[in-house]
């Protein structure tokens, strides 16, 4: 069974990863640089500075630098847990595959980081800010969405990597959101 399973994952990552053309690699390198969108990170917090309290908008900084290094933390602990390696690694795949990304990464890859980052960054936002902007919450899981693309473009992640990443991203994310609720209503009634 586990077997099959991933000989699935493989399958689909070497079809989704060969759709990829040289005319998209630039966009999908771009896409997949986490540098590139700090400016969409520095928006987020404009969003949710202006809807706190100045001492609540410093508990929410602080939550979200521990729910990032949670995930982090986390996603390392399965990668050199399960050592799974990236495709980009694996001998058999490498005539196969298209590694758009000058490297392969590190050894192993399950589950991808920028996956559960995002995805966390996407709940955690997403839900904070509902209420104020409806639909932004849809816009951050599209975004997460093609950020998980990017790594199967890119050569770096199977589909298994990126959907596990992002379920753990999802929880992590629900589970930080909560947490500022209890802060907001413990330590900031108004």
């Amino acid at each position: 069974m586990l077997e099959q399973l991933l000989q699935l994952d493989t399958d689909l990552f070497l079809y989704l990863n060969n759709l990829g053309t040289i005319t998209w690699d630039a966009f999908w390198m771009f896409y997949t640089t986490k540098f590139y969108w700090i400016p969409l990170y520095a928006l987020l917090l404009y969003l949710i500075f202006k809807q706190q309290s100045l001492k609540m908008f410093f508990y929410t900084i602080v939550i979200v630098a521990l729910m990032v290094t949670f995930t982090d933390q986390i996603t390392n602990l399965f990668k050199h847990g399960f050592m799974r390696p990236r495709p980009c690694h694996e001998e058999a795949l490498q005539s196969l595959m298209r590694l758009v990304k000058p490297s392969c990464g590190g050894k192993y890859g399950y589950f991808s980081g920028h996956a559960s980052n995002s995805m966390a960054v996407a709940v955690f936002t997403g839900l904070l800010l509902r209420h104020k902007y409806k639909y932004l919450i849809f816009i951050l899981l599209f975004w997460s969405a093609l950020m998980g693309y990017s790594r199967i473009y890119i050569g770096v992640h199977y589909p298994l990597d990126v959907l596990s990443g992002f379920t753990f991203g999802a929880l992590s994310g629900y589970m930080f959101f909560k947490i500022s609720q209890f802060i907001k209503h413990k330590y900031n009634p108004h």
